[in-house]
């Protein structure tokens, strides 16, 4: 199980890399975004294997952005994860209630990273 493209949609520089280079380290390919609408079109263009959502981003927050994904039947189905510093008691519950098929808090733990995503791409059924 390796090869399956990522795309990490991420407005801070130093966590895109982080999260890019482990990503790539452990065999997956990835795609980038900075915003939320160049998410919804880098989606649409790729057809990820999974996208790793910031929710605080430039012009679409990760929330609006999942809608825009779920809404386009070429994206619909890609797993999604909210990526988000929101950590408060309810924060995960509230965003896989929006309709996000996984929450990573930041600091985002490596191990953690590396574990949800591979369950994610392994339950993907192509």
């Amino acid at each position: 199980m390796t090869g399956e493209q990522i795309l990490v949609v991420e407005d801070n520089e130093k966590n895109m890399k982080l999260f890019r280079d482990v990503l790539a380290a452990t065999g997956f390919r990835t795609l980038k975004a900075t915003t939320g609408g160049e998410a919804v079109a880098m989606a649409s263009e790729h057809t990820p294997d999974l996208v790793l959502m910031d929710i605080q981003l430039p012009d679409l927050d990760g929330v609006e952005a999942l809608r825009r994904l779920r809404a386009d039947e070429r994206t619909a189905r890609i797993p999604v994860l909210a990526l988000t510093a929101q950590a408060m008691r309810g924060d995960r519950e509230r965003f896989l209630a929006e309709g996000f098929d996984g929450y990573l808090s930041k600091p985002v733990n490596v191990r953690e990273l590396i574990v949800v995503v591979r369950e994610h791409c392994e339950g993907r059924v192509g």
